[in-house]
This record gives structure tokens, C-alpha cells and sequence, in this order.
């Protein structure tokens, strides 16, 4: 094969490359972590930073971990959503403030509520990292043996938790 048919193959192959990842979702990237256990932290609590909190208090328990921040746009816009699923009492939700002042992360909750059971503050994102964040906001649904059942990349929607995070955790509650 000559030169330009090399060139061309490549060419189509790239083509078809960029072709399928366009089709692809962002926000259904699969994450290593599913079926995995929650990696572990110990971090401060947001609102009492003299307590800690770590994942090992969730065992034994059905839970779901919100990662938010004040500054991100997206939280604001699924903030409502996350506050119905806590009042609707599915599972305890606890956040995971991320890569956030303190400052500006507790007037936040003040002016748009605090759903959360608690929040830990992960002020320089490596818990963040453990569990792959890649931007905020994220949610994980977390099973009584502590293993990562499920990953939500960005808002949640009132969709997203009835067809996906509503029935996983009453299947993992059994109710």
C-alpha cells in the first residue's frame, strides 16, 4: 500500500474514532469504582470542624454521598432535587463539601438549605480524588457493606432518581 492509502486508512480510522465518541454520554462515563468499596476518609465535619466523620459510620447502612461546592453553578441547580431525596428519607445523604472555603460553603447552605444528614469538608479535593471525582456536582449510592453501587456525574435530575438511584436503593434496602 502506498503512502496516501496509509495516510487515508489512518484518516478513516480517526474519523470513525471521533464518530463514536460523539455518540457517547459524558455523564455515563463507567467508573472503576462501581462494585468496589468506598475509599476511605476521615475528614472534619463542615459545620463542626472540631468532629470528624468517616465512611466506615455508613456500615451496616444504605447511603448516598453528594459531592457539592458553593461555587459550582451546577450544585445550585441540583439542589432542589437533593433536598427532596433527603426529605423523601430513601437514604441518608451526606455531602462531601469539595475543594470549597468554609467561609463561603456555610452562608451558601444557609441561603439555599442544608439537606444533608451531615457534610465532611474535603478542603484540598483528595477524598474527591479517591473516589474520581471529576467535577462537581457527583453522586454515589453506597451499600451496607461500604461498596460503591452506583455513580451519577453531574445535577441529579428528579429523572435520574426515579429510573436509576430510587429503585437501586430499595433494592439494596430491600423495602
Amino acid at each position: 500500500m502506498n503512502k496516501a492509502g496509509w495516510t487515508l486508512g489512518v484518516f478513516a480510522a480517526l474519523v470513525l474514532l471521533l464518530a463514536i465518541g460523539l455518540r457517547l454520554n459524558p455523564r455515563e462515563v463507567p467508573s472503576p469504582l462501581i462494585g468496589k468499596a468506598a475509599p476511605p476518609f476521615d475528614l472534619p465535619l463542615l459545620q463542626q470542624p472540631d468532629k470528624r466523620f468517616s465512611e466506615k459510620q455508613m456500615l451496616g447502612r444504605v447511603w448516598i454521598l453528594n459531592v457539592w461546592a458553593s461555587w459550582c453553578p451546577p450544585c445550585l441547580v441540583e439542589h432542589p432535587v437533593v433536598t427532596r431525596v433527603a426529605r423523601a428519607g430513601l437514604a441518608p445523604v451526606i455531602g462531601l463539601n469539595y475543594k470549597d472555603a468554609r467561609e463561603e460553603a456555610l452562608p451558601w447552605l444557609e441561603r439555599n438549605g442544608n439537606p444533608y444528614q451531615l457534610i465532611v469538608y474535603d478542603r484540598d479535593g483528595r477524598i474527591g480524588i479517591d473516589y474520581g471525582v471529576y467535577g462537581v456536582p457527583e453522586t454515589y449510592v453506597i451499600d451496607r457493606q461500604g461498596v460503591i453501587r452506583y455513580k451519577h456525574i453531574g445535577p441529579l435530575t428528579a429523572e435520574v432518581v426515579q429510573q436509576k438511584v430510587e429503585p437501586l436503593v430499595k433494592e439494596l434496602t430491600g423495602r
